[in-house]
């Protein structure tokens, strides 16, 4: 695949990109797993990082494990991370070299940082374990909640979020695209939140499956974890910049980057506005990597001009190759 690879696609100036909770499924990997030894390393890796085989959940089940936010998040990190070390090794890309950004969607932060060498693979399986578990004992099962806005912008919905708030609390958690904002906060407040959107006009506005209301100032305990667990990792430079969720510009620094990191717990996830940042400044494929293709489908809604293209099975790579 190495020679193939040697194709102008190589120079076209690239973002690699990585999913966040919500992209898992099981059996993810697996086929990664089963045919190349570098994927295999990676979660063997993350397996001895956390002190269980979270691989077996991954591969096998039962879906109920996978789903808990303290296995789903090491576990869509440990996918991305396999799915680029076997494009590292099978066609020699690397990303200090064919990349210009990193950039991950909420938990995809922790697999950008990681892939850009900023982060270990090890330190980043067992920072996504506390952070998991720190988001969903923040707030007590059923008093929060999230919801889509479909058909609504991000003022818009600023605006409905507020008015649902009260003297409850109700965020704006995810910017994700243009007709796609996600709110967060009490459960009460959220089902208002639905019921004003409906009456301004959103196309839809529904409850979503989650087992916590992320990103929203509900998340205060779980920042404060992780403030303590990311004071005492070590975050390196990335050897490319971070597009990061909190500021939607790249950052390099180690020291902003672990307070970005602290801050995105409670802070919304600013995703369309980091993307069209990459579009200005001038990237024109992004890779995500990793299971699924949520971050492709909304690409397409922020930055039609950007190609995205999709690594997460040996199906994908030979496609990628062929692109390149």
């Amino acid at each position: 695949m190495a020679k193939i690879f040697e194709r102008k696609g190589r120079f076209m100036k690239k973002a690699l990109l990585f999913p966040g909770q919500g992209s898992q499924s099981l059996g993810m990997g697996k086929e990664l797993a089963e045919r190349f030894a570098a994927a295999r390393a990676v979660f063997e890796e993350v397996d001895h990082a956390l002190g269980e085989k979270l691989s077996a959940i991954i591969f096998n089940g039962p879906q109920e494990a996978l789903t808990l936010t303290e296995n789903a998040q090491p576990a869509i990190m440990a996918t991305s991370m396999a799915a680029l070390r076997v494009l590292e090794k099978e066609t020699g890309f690397k990303v200090s070299a064919q990349a210009a950004f990193v950039a991950g969607h909420s938990l995809g932060e922790y697999s950008a940082l990681c892939a850009a060498g900023a982060l270990s693979l090890t330190d980043a399986a067992r920072l996504l374990r506390v952070r998991g578990k720190a988001m969903q004992q923040a707030v007590p099962a059923g008093r929060g909640a999230m919801a889509a806005l479909l058909g609504v912008d991000y003022a818009l919905a600023s605006e409905i979020a507020k008015e649902a708030a009260g003297d409850e609390v109700c965020a704006v958690a995810n910017d994700n695209a243009p007709g796609q904002v996600v709110v967060s906060g009490t459960k009460a407040a959220v089902e208002r939140a639905i019921e004003i959107a409906k009456a301004k006009g959103a196309k839809r506005a529904i409850m979503l499956d989650v087992s916590a209301p992320f990103h929203c100032p509900l998340m205060a305990p779980a920042a404060g974890i992780m403030l303590d667990a990311l004071s005492a990792a070590k975050i390196s430079a990335p050897c490319v910049p971070l597009v990061a969720n909190v500021t939607a510009k790249a950052e390099s620094d180690p020291e902003i980057i672990k307070r970005l990191l602290v801050d995105q717990v409670t802070g919304m996830v600013r995703w369309r506005e980091s993307v069209m940042y990459l579009a200005a400044e001038g990237v024109t494929r992004a890779v995500e990597l990793g299971n699924g293709k949520v971050l492709s489908g909304l690409n397409k809604r922020i930055a039609p001009e950007m190609e995205t293209i999709n690594v997460g099975t040996p199906a994908d790579l030979e496609a990628f190759v062929r692109v390149e």
